[in-house]
């Protein structure tokens, strides 16, 4: 079950998080609730309105097409997936799926799907939604196959149903069908066993969206840049964006804000905000004033040099969290000079 603390876990995409010690206020000028960060976290007051600033606006509100943290960032609030992790770790544990098992061969998974819990929009998330999303994916044509759209689909599940050799997506694909036997069973088929199958389910990119609106807002029309980058013409993803999460959408200003509203029909811990508010400030230094002066109450990839000034200031907190990635550099160690070890 979702933590009553999932909203800030999942604000954090890297890094270290400077939040106000009370959060809470609106960027209005209007008075903070009085709830500190820990309270917030730990079981405090409840309402009140968080204002959070990331570096720029999503692309778009739809996992299955952005690989971005300022998108994937507000898409964990809206939309939830079959598999979640473990808070602070990367062990598999029940989202909208109660269960899972694999038969003998690996390739066929029978999932069992969470029961009470609808959609935004009020329609029944059910077997037949899973398949639906699936097989939406897995039905992506055109711009929708460029790796630079569906890049996790890609590197998950590789191709799609009709290939497309000039679209740079593999030929083969690890998906082969959806089925729900039942309302409350979806059965995945693999045209292969993989280890990484569960696990990955856990990603943004396979988050459950509302059929119904899925269609009618049109979620796959739209073109892509020359980065792969995709536009939609539709207006699920800039507008509708409908899933099961916590927070739903109210509306979207492109450079100005996003704001979310607590689901009051949330099937888990629901939320302790009344709103969530994401504003667009590209300019670090800007967001530390920003947070200094009390418009915001929070931001995320602080710059080193600001940490000092932001732990000398008892009204604010610093929250150092492990990024959840590994960098390295990697070296070709047939090729001077870096085949000498000396070198390297």
């Amino acid at each position: 079950m979702r933590t009553k603390w999932h909203w800030l876990l999942l604000l954090v995409v890297a890094g270290v998080l400077a939040l106000a010690a009370g959060c809470g206020g609106d960027d209005e000028g209007g008075d903070a609730s009085g709830t500190t960060a820990d309270e917030t976290t730990e079981g405090g007051a409840e309402g009140g309105t968080l204002v959070f600033a990331g570096a720029s606006d999503p692309v778009v509100l739809d996992g299955a097409l952005v690989s971005d943290g300022e998108s994937i960032r507000v898409i964990t609030q809206i939309f939830e997936t079959l598999v979640a992790l473990q808070p602070g770790t990367t062990e598999p544990v029940p989202g909208l799926a109660e269960s899972w098992e694999a038969d003998d061969a690996g390739t066929t998974w029978t999932f069992k799907i969470r029961e009470g819990v609808t959609f935004h929009d009020g329609e029944p998330l059910d077997a037949e939604a899973v398949c639906f999303n699936f097989d939406r994916w897995y039905n992506f044509e055109g711009p929708l196959q460029n790796p630079g759209a569906t890049y996790y689909w890609q590197v998950v599940f590789g191709g799609f149903k009709t290939f497309n050799k000039e679209s740079g997506a593999p030929e083969e694909s690890l998906y082969e069908s959806c089925e729900a036997t039942d309302e409350t069973t979806a059965v995945l088929t693999l045209t292969k066993p993989s280890a990484t199958f569960i696990p990955a389910l856990s990603q943004q990119a396979f988050s459950i969206a509302s059929p119904k609106a899925l269609e009618e807002f049109n979620a796959d029309e739209g073109t892509t840049d020359a980065d792969g980058i995709f536009s939609p013409s539709g207006t699920f993803g800039t507008e509708h964006p409908i899933g099961t999460g916590p927070f739903e959408f109210v509306s979207w200003t492109r450079n100005d804000r996003l704001v979310l509203k607590r689901n009051e029909d949330y099937w888990g811990d629901k939320a302790k905000l009344d709103e969530l508010i994401i504003r667009p400030i590209a300019d670090n230094a800007a967001r530390l004033q920003a947070l200094q002066s009390g418009e915001i109450q929070g931001y995320d990839l602080v710059e080193p040099q600001d940490i000092t000034t932001l732990e000398g200031d008892e009204n604010l907190e610093v929250i150092d969290r492990p990024a959840f990635n590994v960098a390295y550099v990697g070296f070709n160690i047939a090729k001077k000079p870096t085949d000498d070890a000396k070198v390297r």
